[in-house]
């Protein structure tokens, strides 16, 4: 995904000279061709996040498009006050890029795993939060992101996730979920880096003549509620898959608004990482293996969720 952005972001850098990056002394390796092309809007903050969000909300109070980049938690944990008195309370057009979402950067350890960022941002008033499920959506998200005004969040994996559409499938939109698969037994709701998993258990689900929707929901604030509602009128059960804490990110989003809903009384489960940091260190999918994040384990959790169903039926 990351290659993805700095593409689409150098394409629209030609095109709209209000655009600027800023990063957080990471990026290296994939920053040289945008910064060679624009070394006038381009800028190395240095370790120092809270300058960055500052500087990038000073930049935009002056017309600017300011795009931050940095890995995993450093662009938002560490300057969660200047993101919501500097850009968010301004209303600032800052959009902050975080790589190496979730579990990403597993063999760093607990403090690299951005478990907890999606619930923070999503808290802050007039913050749009997209976690796009591949390079294709990841292009979408930039372009889509670069014309809204306004705060942003967007999360991105690190690289070489797989393709689920079609390179130049023109159905994205912030705030419309993408239906990726169709199906009446169950919807598995995931986003980000989850998208890929939960078409691969809905295809292995199918031969089993379990028929799962999969809603790609790229867009977490605003959430798009009208897809969320349809699953629980047409399907049995959903299953919210993300790689991040079930507190706060996209599966309480889906559960507030079920929990709301007059209308709502489909079976739902949170499928993500539990309320506890992790102390195992590995690679990505090793720790995704572990909270069940996997293919496996989202269809063991299937199982017992429509076991469950049929007990209550």
């Amino acid at each position: 995904m990351r290659p993805a952005f700095i593409r689409t972001l150098i394409e629209l850098a030609r095109s709209d000279d209000r655009i600027h990056l800023l990063v957080g002394d990471l990026g290296f390796g994939l920053i040289e061709p945008y910064a060679q092309e624009f070394p006038n809007r381009f800028l190395n903050v240095g370790v120092a996040e809270q300058n960055l969000a500052g500087i990038a909300a000073g930049m935009a109070m002056c017309g600017k498009i300011v795009f931050t980049y940095s890995i995993a938690n450093f662009p938002t944990l560490r300057c969660v006050e200047q993101i919501r008195n500097d850009i968010c309370h301004h209303n600032a057009d800052v959009k902050i890029v975080s790589a190496g979402c979730g579990l990403n950067y597993g063999a760093l350890g607990v403090t690299h795993h951005a478990t907890e960022d999606v619930a923070i941002m999503r808290a802050l008033p007039g913050m749009t939060v997209v976690a796009p499920g591949d390079p294709v959506e990841a292009e979408f998200a930039t372009c889509a992101l670069a014309q809204q005004t306004g705060p942003a969040y967007l999360r991105l994996g690190k690289a070489g996730e797989p393709l689920v559409h079609k390179r130049g499938s023109g159905n994205f939109r912030l705030g419309k979920a993408i239906k990726v698969r169709d199906g009446d037994d169950l919807t598995l709701i995931a986003t980000g880096t989850m998208l890929y998993s939960a078409v691969q258990a809905a295809d292995r689900l199918c031969r089993d003549g379990i028929h799962a929707r999969v809603l790609s929901m790229h867009t977490i604030k605003p959430l798009d509620d009208e897809a969320v509602l349809a699953a629980a009128k047409e399907t049995r059960c959903i299953l919210a898959l993300e790689e991040h804490s079930v507190l706060g990110g996209l599966g309480s989003a889906v559960a507030e608004l079920l929990a709301e809903s007059c209308e709502s009384q489909v079976a739902f489960k949170r499928l993500g990482i539990p309320n506890a940091f992790s102390r195992r260190v590995g690679n990505q999918e090793y720790l995704k293996s572990l909270y069940s994040l996997d293919v496996n384990g989202i269809l063991k959790t299937v199982a017992a969720l429509l076991d469950a169903v049929r007990v209550r039926q």
